[in-house]
């Protein structure tokens, strides 16, 4: 993990791409897509069944390394508002072990917004609370950053990637995109893919100028991002 400050906040970047907040004790996690592959599935493209387990792994593991007492998911948690439905019994029980052993906050994203819908009743089988979004300690807490709110601000949604070329070799990367006030997370989740974090859409979100991120051992390199 490695240190850094954003709008005066003191957060750790990690390179499987969370934030953890010390003051908090909160672990931050952005694009699960829990059930991408069943979902694929639905439609004829049959895909290896164990994302959602490989993600759930990964977040146990991290929650243990980092004490985490409360857990922020940035939207997009599940790849669509019946994923939680199809969670395989393994899976649903490492899910139920997290929101039951932490404070778990799902925010809503464009992929799981049904997951407010009384009938979805996701509380009832996998925990946590729902929200749009959250003002913690003066940091906004959404899925998509809002270029209009000037206020500090943690999003995800874009998924965002450094591509490198070193030693000619192209090489992509996880990465956190910042500005002065935004803070766009990667996606965590085994099954997603990425964007390249010079993308104008990802600029534009994020405000000029932008860098792109990448904590590596014990030091935060730092990439210049032009659209």
């Amino acid at each position: 993990m490695v240190r850094f400050s954003f709008c005066g906040v003191e957060l750790m970047a990690i390179g499987q791409g969370a934030l953890f907040w010390p003051s908090r004790r909160a672990l931050l996690v952005a694009d699960l897509h829990f059930e991408k592959a069943s979902w694929y599935a639905r439609f004829g493209q049959m895909l290896p069944p164990y994302d959602s387990i490989a993600t759930l792994s990964d977040l146990t593991a991290l929650v243990a390394a980092c004490g985490a007492r409360e857990v922020w998911c940035l939207g997009d948690s599940f790849h669509d508002r019946d994923g939680c439905e199809r969670l395989p019994a393994r899976a649903q029980a490492l899910l139920c072990d997290l929101t039951a052993g932490t404070r778990w906050t799902w925010i809503t994203g464009n992929h799981d917004a049904g997951l407010t819908a009384p009938e979805t009743r996701l509380a009832d089988h996998c925990g946590g609370e729902i929200v749009e979004e959250a003002t913690v300690d003066g940091l906004v807490l959404r899925h998509e950053a809002d270029p209009g709110d000037a206020r500090p601000e943690l999003s995800g949604h874009f998924h965002p990637k450094l591509h490198v070329t070193l030693r000619g070799r192209r090489i992509a990367r996880r990465c956190f995109v910042t500005s002065a006030t935004k803070l766009i997370l990667p996606a965590f989740g085994a099954l997603t893919g990425g964007l390249d974090a010079a993308h104008p859409a990802i600029v534009r979100a994020a405000g000029r100028p932008a860098q792109a991120l990448v904590p590596v051992a014990d030091r935060m390199l730092r990439f210049p991002l032009a659209a």
